[in-house]
């Protein structure tokens, strides 16, 4: 067995060794092997990242600047001009390695000043003295004079895209919550709030006005919020315990308030939000078109309604000027820049919403009154794309005929005309699109399920390539050994109307004269789909579910009514107000369907896995469904939704005091007795979010119905398992040899 496994590794080495085919029956040792060996390439030498191509539009969009690696020499800072693609470096390894300095600076995140003549420069990211804690140093550099000058030392990360004031002379930074200013001229600094306290209070999401005297920011008070023990790792014998502020649901969420603060510092002027007991959200905060008024988008708690409000920054007092409710949810977590933009010079604005039953855009007058729809037609924006006003076009995403794809289209500010597509026909697939500051320029991102991103730098709306930007050709042509297959996409009617979109992936010794297994990766929730043709179209799972197809199995995914597809208002909101029964009812029905019209689909041999609330639905399946699922890989699930934060859980099913029916059918806890086949559970016990005890309340049930199953504790691992060198390889690998053992493989 040995030489056996030693030949078949060696061969690994030359090129692509198949899996068993139907002349060929492997052991499950060989297998494995096998199997582990393509795994270690995704995951610990990483032969399967796209390489992602991340630039900065200059201010008057003549070029781009990004961060390009140097060999070991680090990164270096560089400009390319869009017209001719003609590179030179800002910054190279030898400019940013500052006197005294062993090496240059790890540069993390760059912004550029609205003018272009200063970039800020955040760097040596490291760990702080308060456990969890990070902090970065800040530097401003200026390709005029090819200065640069260390700011700010040992501030914590904050995003940098409204770090620069207007006129490229001032930056916000945060330091223990509080925000603060440094002067550039002068050197000066200026502490803008004091009250953050690293445990509770905390200020942030600031923003410039227009003409640079003010900064608006939201203070997030959590001091109410229940205070959650965490075991801190790094001292086995007699571990110390911190404590994080974590709202669950039913609970006190944080207090939020927005003030207004001069940019020479001084009193913050709060404004007058009205503030219901059990608390509120905040989407958008922005200036509202002027230096004067604040834009606020207010959100209820259970995000059944949403106000738009308009702030005097003088006196705090604040006025409404557009409101929407709905009995599930207005906005949930899954909608993409659904807030507002202002155009007409602040006297109008943008707004998405769903309130007809699909998500559109309607333009909207600062004064009130009726909203005009701008993109009519039963589909779905999908997102933003660009509002250009000079030439009066509106651009966002959709796909109108298949909901697992991504196009550009655009339509006229005015109203008249029809919508035109510009992405142009013949490119299936998912694309998006980063606009030069004038829109005339884009840079275009094109993947398919099967096929890695490509990155080209085109003309709007001519859609014309001007140069290629990234290929990914090495990544391509390693797929065509991973890819013997195309991954199938197409479409399940499970009756009364629903009709699912799924892919299925095949064995490349497929035979459709014989039964093959089925393994089922489910999500299922609002935060996601899983069937979609882009790279991630499968949350990332990609090359995982290949190498499972490959031992044998048909690995299929299926959007049932509740994911997020742009598919109407009423696909999306069918599962309030309780995640998990309908779920659970319309994957089964899926499964029997494939089983029905694929003679090839064993139904005797069904698994199911998923992760997250992936893994809650995996556990409905198995409880709910026996005669259907024969075994199934919950990863980091929540059997008890009542225990999951309150942010997520109460948009689809409120509280368990004003909904406690629908928290019953949905917690899958309750329907523990109904296990029959094989589980495996696992989490990590470090969970931040999906919090271990949320699991361990389920083992203990299943123990004392006397259910046998497997449980994998990751020891300190967040929800992504992907701390400590060679988890993510285990993890797979320990899937994949409880799916063997579990599951016989191939054909019959």
């Amino acid at each position: 067995m040995k030489n056996a496994v030693s030949c078949l590794l060696s061969a690994f080495v030359a090129g692509f060794v198949p899996f068993a085919s139907p002349q060929t029956k492997r052991s499950t040792a060989e297998l494995l092997a096998a199997a582990e060996e393509r795994l270690r390439s995704v995951y610990d030498r990483r032969e399967l990242n796209a390489n992602a191509f991340r630039a900065a539009w200059l201010p008057d969009g003549s070029g781009y600047t990004r961060l390009e690696g140097v060999e070991t020499e680090g990164n270096a800072l560089v400009r390319y001009e869009a017209s001719t693609g003609r590179r030179s470096v800002l910054l190279s390894p030898a400019h940013i390695l500052p006197a005294g300095a062993a090496k240059p600076l790890s540069i993390e995140d760059y912004v550029l000043s609205p003018d272009g003549s200063r970039i800020l420069i955040q760097a040596n990211g490291r760990a702080g003295e308060d456990p969890g804690r990070r902090i970065v140093d800040y530097w401003v550099f200026e390709p005029a004079s090819g200065t640069l000058g260390q700011v700010m030392v040992g501030v914590d990360p904050a995003p940098l895209r409204n770090s620069f004031s207007p006129d490229g002379g001032r930056i916000l930074f945060l330091l223990r919550q509080n925000l603060g200013l440094k002067d550039l001229r002068s050197g000066k600094t200026v502490a803008l709030t004091a009250d953050g306290l690293v445990d509770s209070v905390s200020n942030g999401r600031a923003v410039w006005s227009p003409d640079g005297t003010r900064i608006a920011f939201i203070q997030t008070d959590s001091s109410a919020v229940g205070l959650r023990p965490i075991v801190d790792p790094l001292e086995p014998t007699y571990p110390k315990v911190r404590y994080v502020r974590f709202a669950v649901v039913g609970s006190a969420i944080p207090s939020l308030r927005v003030g207004v603060v001069a940019a020479d510092g001084g009193p913050v002027r709060w404004m007058i939000l009205p503030a219901p007991q059990k608390g509120f959200y905040l989407g958008d905060v922005s200036w509202a078109g002027n230096s004067d008024e604040l834009f606020i988008e207010k959100l209820s708690r259970s995000r059944d309604a949403r106000e738009f409000l308009l702030a005097n920054v003088r006196t705090g007092q604040v006025k409404p000027f557009y409101q929407e409710t709905d009995p599930a949810w207005v906005e949930a977590s899954y909608a993409t820049n659904a807030g507002l933009e202002w155009i007409r010079g602040g006297r109008a604005f943008v707004l998405l919403s769903e309130k007809d039953g699909w998500r559109h855009a309607y333009i909207g007058l600062r004064g009130g009154g009726p909203l005009s729809l701008l993109t009519p037609g039963a589909f779905d924006i999908i997102a933003r794309g660009r509002t250009e006003e000079k030439d009066g076009w509106f651009y966002y995403l959709a796909s109108p005929e298949n909901a697992t794809q991504k196009y550009l289209y655009r339509i006229r500010l005015d109203g008249t005309g029809q919508a035109e597509r510009v992405t142009p026909d013949g490119q299936p697939g998912s694309h998006t699109y980063v606009f030069s500051p004038d829109a005339r320029l884009a840079f275009h991102t094109h993947s398919t399920f099967d096929t890695p991103p490509r990155v080209e730098l085109v003309t709007i709306p001519e859609h014309k390539v001007i140069r290629v930007l990234e290929d990914n050709a090495g990544l391509r042509a390693r797929m065509e050994s991973w890819i013997a297959r195309p991954t199938e996409f197409f479409k399940i009617d499970i009756g009364n109307g629903v009709v699912m979109d799924a892919w299925m992936i095949k064995p490349r010794d497929f035979d459709p004269a014989k039964k093959y297994p089925l393994f089922v990766f489910v999500y299922g929730e609002p935060h996601g789909q899983t069937v979609l043709d882009d790279w991630a179209g499968g949350q990332g799972h990609g090359p995982f579910h290949r190498v499972i197809a490959d031992l044998g199995y048909l690995v299929v995914s299926m959007d049932n009514r509740g994911t997020p597809a742009p598919k109407g208002a009423a696909w999306r909101r069918a599962v309030f107000p309780s995640l998990g029964p309908l779920s659970t009812e319309e994957q089964a029905a899926g499964v029997r369907e494939l089983g029905r019209t694929r003679p090839y689909v064993d139904p005797s041999r069904v698994g199911i896995w998923g992760w997250s609330g992936g893994g809650s639905n995996t556990l409905n399946a198995m409880f709910r469904k026996p005669d259907v699922y024969h075994l199934g890989i919950a990863v980091a699930p929540k059997p008890q939704p009542h225990l999951y934060n309150a942010w997520f859980q109460e948009i689809y099913m409120r509280t368990r005091e004003d909904n406690p029916e629908g928290y019953g059918q949905s917690a899958p806890i309750h329907f523990a007795e109904g296990l029959k086949g094989d589980l495996l559970l696992v989490h990590g016990t470090g969970e931040t979010n999906t919090h271990l005890q949320i699991t361990e309340g389920l083992v203990d049930r299943l123990i004392e119905l006397g259910k046998q199953f497997r449980y994998m504790a990751y020891p300190h691992r967040d929800h992504g398992l992907s701390e400590g060198k060679g988890t993510p390889l285990h993890l797979r690998m320990l899937m994949a040899r409880y799916l063997l053992e579990h599951l016989p493989p191939g054909p019959r």
